[in-house]
């Protein structure tokens, strides 16, 4: 008897072609089916068969085994085993999916010698395949006109090859002519014609054209089968138009010879996840489960990504244990998906449940640690995230630039500045790879702690490290410099940009126009703006809002005014932010009637008056002693169905007291105790000056307690 060592299978010592057939299709992997192949081979006085060699060069198709066709049909040669045309097809096509025109054509002119049968239409169409395959275009069109050559007519296949050259040359124009050319002369276009069509217009972003031909098909007799349905759902999605992919779908569903496979499932889930259809993509899920359509771990892991995403864990959990009920092998991929599923909603504990999971199924990759040791930072848990930390580095796990990245960014996040330094210190001196991430995440916090001159030095030796200078790093800078009211830094960091590497951005003009405005240094705040629309920058609503906040500071009322007006006619819609700043200007120096003006229009620039807004116009109106319009614009909070801070109470109260109605005040402060808002130590002045000024016996008359 003879084992075979790979698979375990004992051989008889008499051993047919057809029980190594059989055996052969027992065997669930190629590789080990291979190895069957190879044991069989070696066996004293055996030989194969043509449909043994055909049953292992189908298995041998993919790129990882594609290197192991030649010696099998080497094999064939040597043991001069007559094969039909079927075994050559099914060896010229391997080699034109894996773009090896060479070996396709070296086959086809051997197909005698190697397998003793001539070439036919099909294995003509195979090798022209091939070159289209591998996208040589000339080697195509001269094997075409090999064809008239030898004689061979081109058949509906050949034809339907030449359409896909078209397309892949972006010819479209010409596959549309080819096919209605094919119509006339009788060669009737089938489903595969016309879905490779198009396919081709879809991957071309022209799904208007795409439609017209899935349109064109039932009207030519031509039913589109689900693959043709699966192009235009994911080409509508990919472009982000949900509306048209959900109007395909419900065509598939509507048609009576079609169904949705598991590519089409597949290709909704991810789709409707990435549109933030997430609760549509949990009804693709269950439907497919009532239709009892097989589901893969791509549409499981799409599921649980999109749902993780969307904040819906719960769900996401539930299809996680469906997979593991199922005895799905989960990957990595989704793994990390539901990890960072519970990091995001601060489920420590069972992210941890899962890491130990993950750890015993040799699921975890450098991502896997990227996203808990950022989970872990996000939640506070420094020293868990350190200790994750510590293991990647015992596991001899290469981080990488996200890791890094991570790790200084949630160092310096939860306060640990000096430790993420010591950690950017460590990573440099070691040839670690850093990017901007980390070194502009160091900045920042350096940055925003006041220590610019160590935020200076982290930049020197960012740039010595290769990493350009960019926005983000410089911005960060300008902020750190008007924090520390370190103005005229800030102004020659700003000069420098440029002849650094890294020119300024709006962002980058606004953060030094609200330094400026704040140190009510007008006149250069409006330098830079003429500087902005110098170099082509458009100042933005944010650079205006500033610019206005500021001259109202500076009581610069007029000039404020003026660039409001300026800022309509230059066609610009101001935001809820820009009206609460003239508004608030605008009661600030007493023009009250002129900030309700503004406030009974804003709806027309479909812009809807928040809190803030409110609150202010209520201030502007007690201080002007208007006690009657400021509780109208009380009684728009609740119409609005805006609810009450302890900013609007402490507005009203004082506004009540103000006007000696102190008992509408202790109403107020009753109405936010019953809302569960509590009085703050402003609250408490305003009620205890209001007793001072009224005297006590007012208010403990209403059996109120201070």
């Amino acid at each position: 008897m003879t084992i075979s060592t790979n698979s375990m299978v004992e051989f008889p010592k008499s051993l047919s072609p057809k029980r190594v057939l059989k055996l052969l299709k027992l065997e669930k992997t190629a590789h080990s089916a291979l190895a069957l192949f190879d044991s069989a081979t070696r066996h004293p006085g055996y030989t194969h068969s043509a449909p043994v060699f055909h049953h292992i060069l189908r298995r041998l198709v993919d790129r990882c085994l594609v290197s192991q066709v030649g010696r099998v049909v080497e094999l064939i040669r040597t043991q001069k085993c007559q094969c039909s045309e079927d075994v050559a097809l099914t060896v010229i096509k391997a080699y034109a999916k894996n773009s090896m025109p060479d070996q396709a054509l070296d086959v086809f002119q051997r197909m005698d010698e190697i397998f003793g049968c001539t070439p036919g239409i099909r294995s003509y169409n195979s090798l022209l395949n091939a070159f289209i395959e591998s996208n040589q275009w000339d080697r195509a069109e001269s094997f075409l006109k090999y064809f008239e050559k030898v004689g061979m007519s081109p058949n509906l296949q050949t034809y339907n090859i030449l359409i896909k050259i078209s397309c892949k040359k972006r010819q479209f124009e010409k596959a549309k002519g080819l096919l209605d050319w094919m119509w006339e002369k009788g060669f009737e276009p089938d489903v595969f014609s016309y879905g490779t069509l198009l396919n081709g217009h879809a991957k071309g972003g022209s799904l208007c054209s795409a439609l017209e031909v899935f349109d064109e098909m039932p009207v030519r007799g031509v039913e589109p089968d689900v693959m043709c349905y699966n192009i235009l759902i994911d080409g509508f999605f990919k472009r982000g138009d949900f509306v048209k992919a959900m109007e395909i779908w419900e065509r598939l569903l509507r048609a009576s010879s079609v169904y949705p496979n598991v590519v089409t499932y597949n290709v909704m889930i991810n789709g409707l996840c990435k549109c933030g259809k997430f609760d549509e993509s949990l009804e693709i899920w269950n439907r497919m489960k009532r239709n009892e359509r097989r589901w893969d771990l791509f549409t499981c892991s799409t599921l649980i990504h999109g749902l993780c995403e969307a904040g819906n864990v719960d769900a996401a959990e539930r299809v996680y244990n469906e997979m593991i009920e199922s005895g799905m092998s989960l990957d990595v991929v989704t793994y990390n998906a539901m990890l960072n599923g519970f990091c995001r909603m601060g489920r420590v504990k069972e992210g941890f449940e899962l890491w130990e999971m993950m750890g015993k199924d040799g699921c975890r990759n450098v991502v896997s640690y990227n996203i808990f040791i950022k989970g872990l930072f996000d939640n506070g848990k420094v020293d868990e995230a350190m200790s994750v930390w510590e293991l990647l580095m015992e596991k001899s796990i290469n981080a990488d630039s996200t890791t890094y990245g991570v790790l200084i960014h949630g160092l310096c996040k939860n306060g640990y500045l000096n430790k993420a330094l010591s950690n950017l210190k460590e990573a440099e001196n070691s040839g670690a790879c850093l990017d901007i991430f980390a070194y502009s995440s160091m900045i920042n916090g350096l940055c925003k702690d006041g220590r610019l001159d160590e935020a200076a030095n982290v930049v020197d030796q960012m740039v010595k490290h290769g990493c350009k200078l960019n926005p983000h790093v410089c911005n960060a800078l300008l902020n750190g410099f008007i924090r520390a009211s370190k103005l005229e830094n800030a102004i020659q960091f700003f000069g420098e940009m440029g002849t650094r590497g890294c020119s300024p951005t709006v962002v980058s003009y606004n953060i030094l126009i609200n330094g400026l405005c704040k140190s009510e240094r007008f006149s250069e705040a409006y330098s830079f703006v003429r500087e902005m629309l110098e170099k082509g920058w458009k100042p933005d609503m944010i650079t205006y809002s500033l610019l206005m906040d500021g001259l109202f500071q500076g009581k610069k009322t007029d000039m404020a005014l003026n660039l409001w007006q300026h800022f309509l006619d230059k066609g610009f819609k101001p935001d809820v932010t820009m009206h609460n700043i003239i508004i608030h200007g605008l009661c600030s120096v007493g023009k009250v009637e002129d900030a309700l003006q503004l406030y009974s229009v804003m709806k027309q620039w479909n812009c809807f008056p928040n809190l803030v807004t409110h609150n202010t116009l209520m201030e502007g109106l007690y201080k002007a002693q208007d006690c009657e319009k400021a509780s109208e614009i009380w009684a728009r909070i609740l119409e609005d169905g805006l609810q009450p801070d302890i900013i609007s109470y402490n507005i009203t109260l004082k506004g009540l007291c103000s006007c000696s109605r102190i008992s509408d005040a202790v109403g107020y402060l009753k109405h936010a105790l019953d809302h569960g808002i509590l009085p703050t130590a402003i609250t408490w002045d305003i009620l205890v000056r209001a007793v001072i000024n009224n005297g006590a016996s007012t208010v403990n008359s209403l059996g109120l307690q201070l």
